[in-house]
């Protein structure tokens, strides 16, 4: 975030570089960059002239670099933004010699998304001296409720720790995709609510009481009844519900429940750091570790694994993915 915002900083200030090379996994802040740069540094008289958005699928590395050799029109500058840039992965390396000595007047923007450019070669040399690389990293499941919370918090929202995690439960990592809910919700809901699981329910249509965090704290406290009712909706929502997500969950809780035993210290916000978990959570944790002993927990990431590959396949022997989760669910749970 630092860094974003020193790229956004700068440009303001008018401290703009000759490129722009947005690259990485996580296409939610290339995209945002890109669109900063586009709105703001050419005022809308000037854009007619001087801006220019280009796709990677339908120009070569020479077209490029000889739009950006051109001098802006009644401008100081003109902008270049080169879209869908990893598909000219293979001759990418082309730009060196534009990158070695860009044009001043001339800001180019390539949106290099889900790939990276090798830091060995001169290319990546050569942008870190004239212009701004920037990395777009994806964020891990546990970071994405604190980021929803930023964002939310930025925009005079607030929202509880359920309602976050059943947001990460149902839509990934995937930032745009969660931005583009948080949008909805802002629209519908008054200036500094207090986004609840029966908002994210009402207003997305995910279920407060069938998702896999209702789940994995049956799992967790050993309701069997409940965790049962929850399974049963799940095999009839299977699209809403797949099992490859519900046992990467189970495989993540179970997995930090073990490192939870061999911690020497368990207070809340140690514990909330050594797991990577919101210290709302932890006491799901410690009901857990009651329930289920270190040997157990072993036990039960092998059953996970197990479950997994049946679910894809691997001596399955054409079992319904609902018997799968059942079956699972059984051996831990007794």
């Amino acid at each position: 975030m630092n860094e974003i915002n020193t790229i956004v900083t700068n440009i303001k200030r008018g401290i703009v570089k000759p490129i722009y090379f947005l690259m990485g996994e996580e296409p939610y802040y290339i995209d945002k960059i890109s669109e900063f740069i586009e709105k703001t540094v050419l005022d809308e008289a000037e854009k007619g002239f001087n801006q220019v958005v280009m796709y990677g699928r339908d120009v070569s590395i020479e077209e490029i670099t000889s739009s950006a050799k051109r001098y802006p029109m009644m401008a100081e500058k003109q902008v270049i933004i080169v879209k869908e840039a990893q598909d000219l992965s293979r001759t990418i390396e082309k730009l060196l010699s534009y990158a070695e000595n860009p044009q001043p007047t001339t800001v180019l923007v390539i949106n290099y998304k889900y790939k990276k450019l090798d830091k060995r070669k001169k290319l990546y040399k050569a942008i870190e001296k004239t212009g701004v690389l920037f990395e777009s990293k994806k964020l891990y499941d546990n970071q994405v409720s604190d980021w929803i919370r930023r964002v939310l918090s930025g925009k005079n929202y607030k929202i509880e720790a359920k309602a976050a995690q059943m947001l990460v439960e149902f839509l990934g990592t995937d930032l745009s995709k969660i931005n583009n809910e948080l949008e909805k919700l802002i629209t519908i809901l008054p200036e500094n609510s207090i986004i609840s699981p029966e908002d994210i329910e009402k207003n997305i249509g995910i279920s407060k009481d069938f998702n896999n965090f209702e789940l994995r704290k049956a799992v967790g406290e050993k309701q069997i009844v409940n965790a049962n009712r929850i399974i049963n909706y799940f095999a009839e929502n299977p699209k809403n519900n797949p099992l490859v997500m519900t046992i990467s969950l189970l495989n993540s809780f179970f997995t930090q429940l073990l490192q939870y035993h061999g911690l020497e210290t368990k207070d809340k916000f140690s514990v909330a750091k050594s797991l990577g978990v919101n210290p709302y959570f932890v006491g799901d944790y410690a009901t857990a570790a009651r329930k289920y002993p270190m040997r157990k927990v072993s036990q039960i990431i092998g059953l996970i694994r197990e479950a997994d590959l049946r679910s894809k396949g691997v001596g399955a022997n054409g079992m319904p993915q609902s018997d799968i989760l059942k079956e699972l669910l059984f051996k831990i749970m007794h």
